[in-house]
């Protein structure tokens, strides 16, 4: 294997209308990949957190067949205790809830507000709700009327604690909806002059649609400088450095791009398996780049063909192997696991494209922008001892 990639791939790849080609093939592997990016989804399905034969795969379904234009009932919930029995106040809350009600998101139909109830039972006369004791030894009326509004009020010897009404949302239909619902709510519920807090338990994951990206980006920049700090320190070549670092970028910006197609949104289980693969993308571009850079010949074209020699093998083994340590994940009933199995396997494909194919002949055209490294008497011998070896 290593004589084929020294006399038949080596010198194939770096023949002058194959290094176009490679050229052309990267630049559509770049453009795909940034379009897959400009398409990624965001956030995770629910459904995707439980086994493909659990029943809440089920509930799920038939949830978005027969509900799909409702989306959660979310709580306004008065977070400090006002003066209800106040006129003003009572018109604070209404204008607030009547600006959350002007969102595109919620249908003001289905709002269930307790004091919209308990101001038009004292409107018709039947209650007085316009000093402290009356409106606090009133609500049993309220809460014979209604007896689950007991529930939304939280009522205290000193008075009213707190309390809370319900919105329902509606056309909420994607994680982009999502986010802007969450979005929206809470900055009206900041501008109101009651102190508002907009809440459902659904909002947990909402919450990472906000960040998701941001992190996702940090993240990645972050473990890429840490391998470049890393390559630096164990490789005393800047020009290798920089080639390991570009090929971890390019990697990742593929992994991203082509996640899209294989149907993988970016989520917190996407994310960590991006952030963790970094660390597979290295080995590829690594080996071949310090081989390049410290190679003895003297034409790009022949350190390029030498680098192959060496390491080609090498790294096909490695990428076959590792696609094969977790090919049987790619059967699992587990969204995470297949997701890993996904993941992983677009970086060892990418990774050794880069390696065995982008790298060797991108470091024909830029290798030369730097001093290469000082080769040993002893790397000579060895060097001449395998070429020896090889003839024979």
């Amino acid at each position: 294997m290593s004589i084929f990639f020294k006399k038949y791939y080596g010198p194939f790849l770096t023949g002058k209308w194959i290094k176009l080609l490679v050229v052309l093939l990267y630049g559509a592997y770049l453009g795909g990949s940034i379009y897959g990016c400009t398409q990624m989804k965001e956030g995770i399905d629910l459904r995707n957190l439980a086994s493909d034969d659990s029943y809440v795969i089920a509930y799920y379904d038939d949830d978005d067949r027969y509900f799909s234009e409702y989306g959660p009932r979310v709580m306004v919930v008065v977070t400090e205790s006002v003066n209800y029995w106040d006129e003003s106040v009572r018109n604070d809350i209404e204008a607030c809830l009547q600006d959350l009600e002007n969102s595109t998101y919620v249908d003001r139909n289905l709002s269930l507000s307790w004091l919209r109830v308990y101001t038009g039972i004292a409107g018709s006369g039947l209650i007085n709700i316009n000093s402290k004791d009356h409106f606090i030894n009133n609500l049993s009326v309220l809460f014979q009327y209604s007896p689950s509004f007991e529930w939304d009020i939280h009522k205290t010897v000193e008075g009213i604690r707190a309390s809370r009404f319900f919105i329902q949302t509606v056309n909420v239909t994607s994680a982009v909806d999502e986010k802007n619902l969450l979005n929206e709510l809470r900055d009206r519920a900041k501008q109101c002059v009651v102190p508002l807090m907009v809440y459902h338990p659904a909002f947990i994951y909402y919450d990472q649609y906000l960040v998701i990206v941001q992190n996702t980006i940090q993240n990645v920049v972050i473990a890429a400088g840490a391998m470049l700090v890393v390559s630096l320190v164990l490789i005393p070549s800047p020009l290798c450095c920089l080639w390991v670092t570009f090929s971890i970028a390019s990697v990742i910006v593929g992994v991203s791009g082509f996640m899209t197609f294989w149907d993988i949104s970016l989520d917190s289980i996407s994310m960590i398996n991006l952030v963790i693969c970094i660390g597979f993308s290295v080995d590829f571009s690594a080996h071949i780049s310090y081989a390049f850079v410290t190679s003895g010949e003297s034409s790009a074209n022949e350190r390029s063909i030498g680098a192959l020699h060496q390491l080609g093998y090498p790294v096909l083994q490695g990428a076959v192997s590792t696609v094969l340590g977790v090919v049987v994940l790619a059967a699992a009933k587990t969204y995470i696991f297949r997701t890993f199995f996904k993941i992983m396997f677009l970086v060892i494909v990418f990774g050794a494209l880069h390696g065995l194919m982008f790298i060797p002949v991108f470091l024909t055209f830029f290798g030369y922008f730097g001093k290469s490294l000082p080769i040993t008497e002893t790397k000579m011998l060895d060097l001449r001892y395998r070429n020896d070896k090889d003839r024979a």
